[in-house]
């Protein structure tokens, strides 16, 4: 079948009717996000890894388009989906950390997400897996009622999610709207504060630890792993770390059957590999890279579990298949799970530096393939795209197009998504502890005082006094700074970086 071009695809669904739109089921493909949790650029065999094995995630790549320049819009994992669900960069909005496990809510639900956007063409709606954008209202969520906001009332008609990460309480899952498996007899209660109840901590009973805190990670003792922060009660309802892959599994390729007939967007977000890792028996020992390339293998499983779900419905022609990570990798994050000691060559960041938290690329340029049968030709794109332009995008995709304020820093990108360009955004905002400017293959650094290196995770965090500028066509791995050598871009990119700043203060009030 011959391709279809992005404008070509643009017209085919804006012709038909208003009244029509919502049935014109081959115009609009459904939409699955697999979104791994701390992933690196050099994770996969699809980016150059070749001591973990990751078939699926490979077959996948040979069958898609592969992106070598995408980016998440932050180092870290609450800003990052942020900006992927809202298509608003997150340092723009004060309180897109990283969040406790008890946070509220943080995008608003007069805010245009994703799902809201993907819900006015017609889909149905479901996220399964990571959540950590928070629950409730300002001072949380009752865990032991009905517990909103929260996914439904960002368009998400279907939820079944971790609330914040598996290393925070509370350990267990939400699924729309209630605690999974509570018994209202044994009431959940939850603290950062101070220690909450009778449960025993990691800090004062290692002893019954099977996992072991390498910094902070010693509250609560939960399946034999301290996490951060205090819970008591909820007995029947906490998860086991070593079926939570499985689980999450199950719920996505469910909401899959359930809604076969119909265009659905799927947003699946693992929790592998991020800390702690605590593979299923059947994954341990399969990577020869220690629990980290476990946990990675793990997540191929899942990856080919959803892709054996699209062929045996027959929905793979008809399923837009993205894969991507919310950033870069981190070996060390909290717990003494030796996966630096059995690296074994493998080099999570590939030729990148830095990693998660570290404003150099491999903090947030990550994997991004994408698959859509007989419309995306497989191959490479070295386009430069970030998470925060899909929003605009496949409102293009199903003939939309964004009011006034709906994801003010999404672009539009949809011809390089699709392969059809060659080029993608011009410009974009890196964001950790300080922000960084890409225009085109240059890289400009703003300047900041503090640490070079984080002293708990040995991650190179990329702060300089004097600000970094480098030319990444020729310095990919960003070792040598050109700042001192160019004096006049490294002003005009500083002007710029201020530009987009001050541009963002006028639009939606304000920055973090």
């Amino acid at each position: 079948m011959k391709l279809i071009t992005p404008l070509a695809l643009a017209g085919l669904v804006l012709a038909v009717p208003p009244a029509k739109a919502a049935d014109a089921r081959a115009d609009k493909p459904n939409i699955l996000i697999i979104l791994a949790d701390d992933l690196g650029f050099g994770d996969t065999g699809a980016y150059g890894a070749t001591r973990i094995p990751t078939p699926n995630v490979d077959q996948l790549a040979r069958e898609s388009l592969r992106f070598t320049d995408a980016h998440s819009t932050s180092a870290t994992c609450t800003p990052a989906r942020y900006a992927l669900l809202t298509g608003q960069y997150p340092w723009r909005k004060k309180g897109t950390g990283i969040l406790p496990g008890n946070a509220g809510l943080i995008i608003q639900p007069s805010q245009t997400t994703l799902a809201t956007m993907l819900k006015r063409a017609g889909y149905t709606t479901g996220v399964v897996g990571k959540w950590h954008l928070g629950l409730g209202g300002p001072a949380g969520p009752d865990w032991n009622s009905e517990i909103k906001p929260g996914p439904r009332e960002l368009g998400f008609d279907y939820s079944f999610l971790m609330p914040a990460t598996g290393d925070r309480v509370p350990c267990v899952y939400v699924e729309n709207q209630r605690v999974a498996g509570l018994d209202p007899k044994d009431p959940i209660q939850v603290s950062y504060d101070q220690p909450i109840g009778s449960e025993p901590t990691g800090k004062d009973h290692p002893e019954l630890l099977k996992m072991h805190p390498s910094h902070g990670h010693d509250g609560t003792i939960i399946n034999g792993i301290s996490r951060i922060g205090y819970m008591s009660g909820g007995k029947a309802a906490r998860w086991v770390d070593e079926d939570r892959a499985d689980l999450f599994t199950q719920k996505a390729v469910a909401f899959i059957e359930a809604n076969k007939d119909k265009p659905f967007f799927l947003y699946f977000a693992t929790h592998d590999p991020h800390v702690p890792r605590v593979p299923h028996p059947r994954f341990v020992g399969k990577s020869g890279c220690g629990v980290r390339g476990d946990v990675i293998v793990e997540f191929d499983w899942c990856v080919g579990e959803l892709l054996k779900t699209l062929d045996r419905l027959d929905l793979a022609q008809r399923t837009l298949v993205i894969l991507s990570s919310d950033n870069g990798p981190v070996v060390d994050d909290g717990y003494r799970d030796g996966s630096v000691a059995h690296l074994n060559g493998h080099r999570p960041a590939g030729p990148l530096r830095g990693g998660k938290y570290s404003i150099f690329e491999g903090g947030t340029r990550i994997p991004l393939i994408i698959r859509w049968p007989q419309h995306i030709a497989p191959g490479v794109s070295d386009a430069l795209v970030c998470h925060v332009d899909f929003l605009a995008s496949f409102a293009a995709l199903t003939g939309q197009k964004l009011a006034p304020g709906e994801g003010p820093d999404s672009e539009n990108v949809l011809p390089a998504l699709m392969g059809q360009a060659k080029t993608g955004r011009q410009e974009l905002v890196e964001h950790a502890r300080v922000l960084a400017l890409r225009d085109g293959t240059w890289k400009y650094i703003e300047p900041a005082r503090g640490p070079k290196r984080d002293a708990n995770t040995n991650t190179e965090l990329g702060g300089e006094p004097g600000g970094q500028l480098f030319q990444l066509n020729d310095d990919l791995g960003e070792t040598n700074n050109l700042i001192q050598a160019q004096p006049d871009r490294t002003r005009k990119l500083s002007q710029e970086l201020q530009s987009t700043r001050q541009r963002g203060k006028a639009a939606v009030g304000g920055t973090d």
